[in-house]
């Protein structure tokens, strides 16, 4: 859990409404949500006076509110009908008015106004059918089965009590990375997220991903396995993410400015001197006096590579 709000709080420059957590381990019936409307404060205190359990999962989000106002009810996680599924959810899922009905139809009842309570309810139902016709639960098989379901901009994270050892993500037009540590992993919308740790892996479009302590295994979502999938390494640190105490992030951001661009120019002017097209440009071509007026003295001569 500390992880969890630890990362959030990397996060809070974005803008949030709300917060939670969802949290995961061997021996519960369903998963533990705790979530607040308001700043992400809010949140810890309430876990400070009722304390949440320890747990091996743990995934957690900040929303700013695009489907229902700002509230306790609203905020992410959401969870299956049994309460043994939870997901998070960054994205607008633009057919989920039809889904809801669709749901409602067969007798899911729904608390919020949210898209993401849709997509969890869905993911509740595709595993238990996994469970009817395999007999046991498989909850990557179904963040994959939901994800070809659902329309629009989505990356959605999922937690089931009944595999408390795995999360699961999927994504589609919405950023997603993993983070790799030494027995743990990560996933997230930014490295900032889990910056502890300085490997990452990228996940490409309409990819999923399923995330252990030691293993991560990414798929399309029709289930093939993508072989040595991106990894590259973090290279700064948690102070690019967090602020001096009373300090706004946009005060922050604009006393930045000036060296973020340095670095980026600086960083580009590099890649372009080190390849092998400037290589080829700098190595066969030569320079001559100009024969126009100038009124800066002119070049002389460049000796020519051998």
């Amino acid at each position: 859990m500390e992880i969890c709000l630890q990362g959030l709080e990397r996060l809070e420059y974005r803008g949030y409404d709300s917060a939670g957590v969802a949290l995961t381990a061997p021996g519960m019936d369903k998963v533990v949500v705790r979530k607040k409307a308001g700043r992400l404060k809010n949140l810890v205190e309430d876990i400070e006076r009722k304390p949440m359990p320890l747990a091996t999962v743990g995934i957690g989000h900040t929303r700013w509110a695009t489907n229902g106002e700002p509230s306790d009810v609203n905020a992410h996680p959401h969870t299956s009908m049994d309460g043994k599924v939870a997901i998070i959810h960054n994205g607008i899922i633009e057919n989920a008015s039809q889904l809801r009905l669709d749901l409602q139809a067969e007798g899911y009842r729904f608390a919020s106004a949210t898209d993401t309570e849709v997509a969890a309810k869905l993911l509740g139902k595709i595993v238990d059918k996994i469970i009817a016709d395999e007999g046991k639960p498989d909850l990557f098989k179904a963040v994959r089965r939901m994800a070809r379901m659902l329309e629009g901009a989505f990356t959605i994270l999922a937690t089931d009590c009944r595999q408390p050892d795995i999360v699961v993500g999927a994504r589609h037009d919405s950023p997603l990375v993993v983070g790799l540590g030494e027995g743990e992993n990560f996933l997230g919308s930014d490295v900032a997220a889990f910056v502890a740790t300085k490997r990452a892996m990228e996940i490409d479009q309409d990819q999923a991903v399923c995330v252990s302590a030691d293993k991560v295994v990414v798929t399309d979502f029709d289930g093939n396995v993508v072989e040595n999938p991106k990894t590259y390494t973090v290279d700064w640190d948690a102070s690019a993410a967090e602020r001096a105490a009373g300090i706004p992030f946009m005060d922050k951001e604009i006393h930045e400015d000036p060296a973020a661009v340095q670095r980026t120019c600086l960083a580009a002017s590099m890649r372009m001197a080190a390849s092998p097209l400037m290589k080829c440009v700098s190595t066969n071509t030569t320079s001559r006096p100009s024969t126009k007026s100038s009124s800066w003295p002119a070049a002389p001569p460049a000796t020519p590579a051998r």
